[in-house]
């Protein structure tokens, strides 16, 4: 049987992180993430409800988030769930899932919206609008797990908007060469 763990979450972090070191000298930090639902109900009244999860994040990841971030600021994890499980001091036994981050991405305060979906693929709307990679760091997309800018990507181009019988030819002569080193695979 074929198991899979993945969690994808936007929301808002709801208390200042606190980064702590394990035994082995491993970083750990603890997030609480509010994530938002709104909609519509049967009657046409607006309605909203706010989901609180725990979350721990490890290692480099958790040094970057607990110097970056604070409480209220949006943040897109990607995770897995982990079941912890304890006594507690009156001998009941007690559980709590949370999520263990695997991946994050920051986000600007608009893209935060709660609304249950969307892309956290871009910080900054720019980032499509084809800027160089010269462009002044403050408009770069970084990825901060893996301490590098992140490729830019071009804009998207405007297909020509050709009739059926104005499709234009290529003469033989003229058509592109293609090795096999043209070829990405």
């Amino acid at each position: 049987m074929a198991n899979f763990n993945k969690v994808l979450l936007m929301g808002n972090i709801t208390r200042d992180l606190e980064l702590k070191y394990l035994p082995n000298q491993t970083a750990v930090c603890d997030i609480g993430l509010a994530v938002n639902r709104t909609w519509t109900g049967a009657d046409g009244v607006k309605k909203e409800e706010v989901t609180f999860v725990d979350c721990s994040c490890f290692g480099k990841q958790a040094e970057i988030l607990a110097k970056y971030k604070k409480k209220g600021d949006p943040l897109f994890i990607e995770g897995r769930l982990k079941l912890d499980q304890w006594e507690a001091q009156d001998g009941s036994k007690r559980s709590r899932m949370r999520v263990v981050v695997e991946n994050f991405q920051f986000l600007n305060r608009g893209q935060a919206g709660g609304y249950g979906g969307g892309a956290a693929q871009a910080a900054d709307p720019g980032e499509y609008a084809g800027e160089s990679a010269a462009a002044p760091a403050s408009r770069q997309q970084f990825n901060r797990a893996a301490g590098r800018p992140m490729q830019q990507r071009p804009a998207p181009q405007q297909a020509p908007n050709y009739d059926a019988g104005d499709v234009p030819s290529v003469p033989a002569d003229d058509a592109p060469q293609i090795s096999s080193e043209d070829i990405p695979f």
